[in-house]
């Protein structure tokens, strides 16, 4: 039986000055700093979702979605706001460039503490490569690299598989 897989997509929101925006994901066994983002609900396509998700995750309004940057696959068991059981999800990833704001999520906190999200922070490319905090990951592993590389590069003219299942 193959795994049941959420769609989900993903913001990599980078300000005017190549920081960029995470959020905190905390869970018993560990926290994870991660893109904006989350499933797709139905009847909704990738650029809907990613418009809900970044209003209720960080309170970004109307903007404008980039390029499809990456892909990836990432299995873990988790259930859903809505109860439902999922083997992990595949995430698409799209760079969203925007001034720098605060943070104000449509969601409550009682609404991000169920999606179990305590935290937001802008980073710099210097920050994530340096990161080390017991307890806490930066999550897709590489993801300083690649963000060097959208930084330094643009966007892919193609997005790519990161070819990890982690």
């Amino acid at each position: 039986m193959s795994p049941r897989v959420r769609p989900a997509v993903r913001a990599l929101v980078l300000d005017h000055d190549d920081h960029v925006l995470m959020v905190r994901l905390d869970f018993p066994h560990g926290s994870w700093w991660v893109l904006p983002g989350g499933g797709i609900e139905d009847g909704e396509d990738e650029i809907v979702a990613l418009h809900r998700e970044l209003d209720e995750e960080v309170g970004l309004r109307g903007a404008e979605i980039g390029a499809h940057v990456w892909r990836r696959t990432h299995l873990f068991p988790m259930t859903d706001t809505q109860g439902v059981a999922w083997d992990g999800q595949r995430e698409n990833v799209y760079l969203v460039r925007t001034p720098r704001f605060e943070p104000d999520p449509s969601f409550d906190r009682a609404e991000l503490q169920n999606e179990n999200l305590t935290a937001h922070r802008w980073w710099s490319l210097e920050e994530i490569e340096t990161h080390d905090v017991p307890g806490s990951s930066i999550a897709p592993a590489g993801f300083a690299a690649i963000l060097r590389s959208v930084i330094v590069d643009g966007a892919p003219a193609e997005p790519f598989d990161l070819h990890q299942v982690d």
